[in-house]
């Protein structure tokens, strides 16, 4: 009797799980709601539960918003019932494929010299790291993004942050001029002494290989500073 509970449960689940599917097909993908979409991602569900329904479990963990979501680790997303690490790991890749799509649409275009532009496309990128973390946007003279690289994690400091690491991948890279980053994970978007201090040796030793310091920004989810529109550059 029991194993013909769990067939039984698992061919209902079926049907559950191919309604997305379905809608997508019938209606487009601009249709189905975000556990819709989630859903077709976990594909097929638990014993006890349909892949819907495991979709919003797992929406609900991320707080019922995507950038939430984006946050989690493949430890925290197991914590749910029915996910497993196979679909974890889908979910993680599917997460990092959207924030990533979303950031590359600054990439390998003319930069417009404005710090919204710039703090939106570096908001998008940093804004998954609970920890400080430290990037370069490189320009080169057609004033086209050239890189983007992460230079340290885990704070703003001199000695971690170091200019010639920053000048050496300058060099390499061909740049004529660079934008530095960095989040701050609490929200605060004041500069600190340590903040400006760096900026300045940066720009200074830039200065001896005429590579020019458009800006340094400061991202959060509650927005940006910019070290160019306080005019402290």
């Amino acid at each position: 009797m029991e194993s013909s509970h769990q067939s039984s449960t698992s061919i209902k689940n079926w049907a559950v799980d191919d309604r997305p599917r379905e809608k997508l097909l019938l209606k487009g993908k601009e249709s189905l709601s975000d556990s819709e979409l989630l859903a077709i991602l976990i594909n097929t569900g638990s014993k006890n539960k349909s892949a819907v329904s495991l979709a919003k479990d797992v929406l609900e963990l991320g707080k019922n918003n995507l950038n939430e979501l984006g946050k989690l680790t493949i430890k925290d997303l197991m914590k749910i019932k029915g996910i497993g690490e196979a679909k974890a790991i889908t979910l993680a890749a599917a997460l990092e494929l959207g924030r990533r799509r979303h950031a590359s649409s600054f990439l390998n275009k003319p930069f417009v010299p404005s710090s919204y532009e710039a703090a939106e496309f570096l908001k998008t990128k940093l804004k998954d790291y609970a920890y400080e973390v430290f990037a370069v946007v490189y320009l080169n003279k057609a004033n086209k993004v050239n890189d983007y690289s992460i230079i340290s994690t885990g704070g703003i400091t001199g000695t971690v942050a170091d200019p010639r690491i920053i000048l050496k991948k300058a060099l390499e890279v061909q740049a004529t001029s660079l934008v530095l980053c960095h989040n701050h994970p609490s929200g605060n978007l004041k500069p600190s002494k340590q903040d400006e201090e760096l900026t300045a040796k940066i720009k200074e030793a830039a200065r001896h290989l005429d590579i020019k310091i458009m800006d340094h920004l400061i991202v959060s989810e509650e927005g940006y500073f910019s070290f160019a529109d306080e005019g402290l550059l």
